[in-house]
C-alpha cells in the first residue's frame, strides 16, 4: 500500500448495525452534510489503516439498488449512483447475521456490478441467541470476497476487518462493468433464487426456532388494545425528558455563554473606551447570538439523546407502525409522526428529523406541519399570560393552545396533499428490528453528530438575526446607542408605527411593547417574555463590574437546583405548574419576570380575550429564525417563504377571529365585519399558496436531483 488516502463506502440494509460499525471505526471524526442536489444526509468519517488515512462514507440504508428514478427510491438512487460511478476504492457490505437472506439480496446486486467488496457479518451474537450459525468461511468461498464476523456494538472483530480491508485495497480497483439497469421481475427472481441457494449452504440452526424476547415484548407493545396507551406513555416520557432535563442545564449554558461571549467582551471594550456602537455590535449582537444558540444546546441535545435511545433500542420502528393508519389519512406514512412529536420540544430538530422519511413530498409536508407544534419556547410565553389573565384555569388554556396547533398542522397537511401534491400515502413496508440495549458510546455518537449538525446549520442564522435586532434595538431615534430593548430605540419606533396592524386582535396603540415582543420573537419565542419584561418595567442601573468566578459558580449551582425541580415535577411534562397565579409567577422567576410586568400587562392588554388572541398569534405566526433556517436548508427558499406566508396569515386570521368572537357582544356589527373579512382573506391566501405551490411543483418536479459527480 502507498501512503495515499483511500475512500471506502459503507452500505447495508436498515437496522443491520451499519451506523454502529461506522461509529466504531471513525469515533468522533465525522462530518455530516447533504448529497449534492438532494436532502439525503451524507455522513463521512475518517480512521487510520496502517499508515494511511481512510475516508469512510456511510451510504443510505437500502434493501436494494433499483435505479427507477422515482421519489420513492431516493436513498437507493444516491447509493446506486455512488457505487456505479466507482467513487470508492472498496465497498463494505454490512449484513445482519441473524437475517442473512435479506442482506444477501443487496450483496448479489453489488457482485453484479463487480465492485471491490468485503462482507461484514454483523450482530453474530444476536444470530447465536436465535440459534443461527452462519459459516463465514463457506460464504467467503462462494462470494469470492473476504467475509469478516463482527459485533460492532462491542467493537469485536474490528482489527480483523481492517486486515481484510488492507488486503482488498492492495488489489487494483478496476471499474464497474456496465451501467446498472432497473431490475425486471425475472432479474429479481433470479437474485432471490441465488440468495436462497447461498443461504442454504452457509446457514445452519443450532436448535429448533423458539420465540425470541423481542417477539414476546411485541405481544404487549403491539397489542391491539395496549399499543396506543403504551405509545402515548412513551411519547409522554420523551416529551418530559427532553424538556425537563434539557431545561435543567439551560441556565448553565445561558450563564456561561453570557459571561464569556457577552459580559467579558462588553467589559473589555468598555475598559479600552470602545464606542457604544461597537460594544453593542460585538457584545449584544455577536455575543448575544452565540449565547442564544448555546441555550438551545441542552434542550435539543436531550431531545436527540432520547430519540437516539428509542431508535437504537428498536421502538421507533414500532411507533411508526402503530400510528401508520392515522397518518395515512393525511397521505403520509406512519414514520412522519415521530418528527412531529419532536416538534413539541423544538421545531428545528423536528424539521431535521423529517429526513428519515423516504419520499421528498412526505418530508416537505411534515416540515410544513412542524412549526405548528407548540415548542417549549412558546410555553414560557403562555405561562406569563396565564399568570396575568387565567389564574383559575391556566392549564386548560395551555392545553387548548397545544390542541389548536395540532389541528392547524393537520389542516396544513390536508391542504398541501389534496391540492398541491396530490398522492396516495407512500407504501409502508418495513421490518421490526429486534430490541437491543444501545451502548453509551453509540448513544453519545448519535447525539453528538445530530447536535453538531444543528449548531452548524441553525447557529449562523440565529447569530445574524440577533445581531441585527440587538443593534436596531440599542440605537435610539436620536442616534444615541445604549442598552438593547430600550424604549426609545429604532425598534420601538418601528413597533409604534406598525402596532395599528394588530388592533383587530386587541393590541392597541399604547401597547407597543407587545408589538416589539412579536418582532423579537421571530428569532426565539422565549425572547417575547424578556422583551416585555424589559419594556414594561423600569430598567435597573446597569452593573459594569465583571464577576467571572461568581458567574461560573452560579452556573454550576444552577444544575443541581434545576435537576431537583425536575425530579419534583416528574408528573408535569411541561416543567411548570400553571394552576394559579402564584405558581405561574414562581415558574417565571428564571426569566426575571416581576409582578410589575404582570400588572402592566393587565393594564395594557384588552382583557383575557386580547391575551388569548395574542398567545394564539405567538403560537402560529412566523417560525423562529432557527426554524426558518432549517426550512431553508432542507427545502429551499421557495418553501421557506411558503411556510412563513402561510403561518403568518393563519396566525393573523385566527387571532382576529378569536378576539372578535370573544368580544362580539361589545360591538357585534364591527366583529361580524372583521370575521367575514378575515375568512375572505384566508380563502384568498389559501388559493394563492395553492396556485404558487402547484407552479413550484410543476417547475421543479419537487426533487431537484443532480448527478453526484
Amino acid at each position: 500500500m502507498t501512503n495515499a488516502a483511500y475512500t471506502i463506502g459503507l452500505i447495508g440494509n436498515p437496522n443491520c448495525g451499519k451506523t454502529t460499525l461506522f461509529n466504531a471505526l471513525t469515533g468522533n471524526r465525522q462530518r455530516v452534510g447533504n448529497w449534492p442536489g438532494v436532502t439525503v444526509e451524507r455522513k463521512t468519517g475518517e480512521f487510520r489503516l496502517d499508515d494511511n488515512k481512510v475516508e469512510l462514507v456511510d451510504l443510505p440504508g437500502t434493501y436494494g439498488l433499483h435505479g427507477d428514478g422515482d421519489a420513492d427510491s431516493l436513498d437507493e438512487q444516491v447509493a446506486q449512483q455512488y457505487i456505479q460511478q466507482n467513487q470508492a476504492d472498496c465497498i463494505i457490505n454490512v449484513i445482519d447475521a441473524s437475517s442473512i437472506e435479506r442482506g444477501l439480496f443487496l450483496t448479489s446486486q453489488l457482485r453484479a456490478l463487480k465492485v471491490p467488496l468485503i462482507i461484514v457479518l454483523n450482530m453474530v451474537d444476536v444470530a447465536q441467541s436465535k440459534g443461527i450459525k452462519v459459516s463465514a468461511s463457506e460464504l467467503e468461498a462462494i462470494l469470492e470476497c473476504p467475509v469478516i464476523e463482527v459485533i460492532a456494538s462491542r467493537n469485536q472483530g474490528l482489527q480483523e476487518l481492517k486486515t481484510g480491508l488492507s488486503s482488498v485495497l492492495q488489489q487494483d480497483k478496476g471499474s464497474t462493468e456496465s451501467a446498472y439497469e432497473p431490475l425486471q421481475i425475472d432479474d429479481i427472481v433470479g437474485h432471490f433464487s441465488e440468495v436462497d441457494t447461498i443461504a442454504a449452504k452457509v446457514k445452519s440452526l443450532l436448535h429448533e426456532p423458539r420465540r425470541t424476547l423481542s417477539e414476546r415484548i411485541d405481544d404487549i407493545i403491539l397489542n391491539r388494545f395496549l399499543s396506543i396507551p403504551i405509545f402515548l406513555l412513551i411519547m409522554y416520557l420523551l416529551f418530559m425528558f427532553s424538556i425537563n432535563m434539557g431545561t435543567a442545564f439551560q441556565d448553565f449554558f445561558d450563564i456561561i455563554g453570557g459571561t464569556i461571549f457577552v459580559e467579558v467582551p462588553r467589559f473589555l471594550l468598555s475598559e479600552i473606551g470602545s464606542p457604544d456602537w461597537l460594544t453593542a455590535f460585538i457584545a449584544e449582537g455577536v455575543g448575544g447570538g452565540i449565547q442564544l444558540v448555546l441555550t438551545f444546546v441542552p434542550v435539543i441535545g436531550a431531545m436527540f439523546l432520547a430519540l437516539s435511545f428509542l431508535e437504537d433500542v428498536g421502538y421507533m420502528a414500532r411507533a411508526a407502525f402503530i400510528v401508520d393508519r392515522l397518518m395515512r389519512s393525511l397521505g403520509l406514512p406512519g414514520k412522519s409522526f415521530v418528527p412531529l412529536i419532536v416538534g413539541f420540544g423544538c421545531n428545528v430538530p423536528s424539521i431535521m428529523a423529517s429526513r428519515s422519511l423516504t419520499r421528498e413530498s412526505d418530508r416537505l409536508i411534515t416540515s410544513l406541519m412542524a412549526p405548528f407544534m407548540s415548542c417549549g419556547a412558546r410555553l414560557t410565553v403562555y405561562t406569563l399570560f396565564v399568570a396575568a389573565f387565567f389564574s383559575s384555569n391556566g392549564q386548560n388554556i395551555v392545553f387548548a393552545l397545544y390542541i389548536i396547533g395540532i389541528l392547524v398542522a393537520i389542516f396544513t397537511a390536508w391542504i398541501i396533499r389534496q391540492f398541491v401534491m396530490p398522492a396516495a400515502a407512500s407504501t409502508f413496508v418495513m421490518e421490526l428490528p429486534p430490541y437491543l440495549m444501545p451502548t453509551g458510546r453509540n448513544l453519545f455518537m448519535h447525539t453528538w453528530t445530530r447536535l453538531k449538525g444543528f449548531v452548524k446549520r441553525a447557529g449562523k442564522a440565529i447569530v445574524a438575526v440577533v445581531i441585527i435586532l440587538n443593534v436596531i434595538g440599542s440605537i435610539g431615534v436620536d442616534g444615541t446607542i445604549g442598552a438593547a430593548n430600550r424604549a426609545d430605540s429604532l425598534l420601538a419606533a418601528l413597533a409604534r408605527t406598525i402596532t395599528p396592524l394588530f388592533a383587530p386582535f386587541g393590541i392597541h396603540a399604547d401597547n407597543w411593547p407587545a408589538t416589539v415582543g412579536i418582532i423579537t420573537g421571530t428569532f426565539a419565542k422565549e425572547v417575547v417574555v424578556g422583551t416585555m419584561n424589559a419594556l414594561y418595567t423600569t430598567p435597573a442601573p446597569s452593573n459594569t463590574s465583571l464577576d467571572i468566578l461568581g458567574n461560573i459558580k452560579a452556573a454550576f449551582l444552577s444544575i443541581p437546583a434545576n435537576v431537583s425541580d425536575v425530579l419534583h415535577n416528574f408528573a408535569n411534562p411541561l416543567g411548570m405548574h400553571v394552576r394559579s397565579t402564584a405558581d405561574a409567577v414562581s415558574s417565571l422567576s428564571a426569566e426575571g419576570v416581576t409582578s410589575t410586568t404582570i400588572s402592566q400587562m393587565q393594564l395594557f392588554f384588552s382583557g383575557s380575550a386580547g391575551a388569548f388572541a395574542y398567545m394564539l398569534f405567538v403560537l402560529l405566526y412566523v417560525p423562529c429564525v432557527a426554524t426558518i433556517g432549517a426550512m431553508y436548508k432542507e427545502h429551499g427558499a421557495f418553501w421557506m417563504s411558503f411556510s412563513v406566508l402561510w403561518s403568518l396569515t393563519l396566525a393573523y386570521t385566527l387571532a382576529t377571529v378569536s378576539y372578535q368572537a370573544l368580544t362580539f357582544a361589545a360591538h357585534p356589527a364591527s366583529s361580524m365585519s372583521w370575521i367575514a373579512g378575515m375568512v375572505a382573506l384566508q380563502i384568498g391566501v389559501t388559493l394563492f399558496v395553492i396556485s404558487m405551490g402547484r407552479r413550484q411543483v410543476n417547475k421543479t418536479g419537487l426533487i431537484p436531483i443532480q448527478q453526484l459527480d
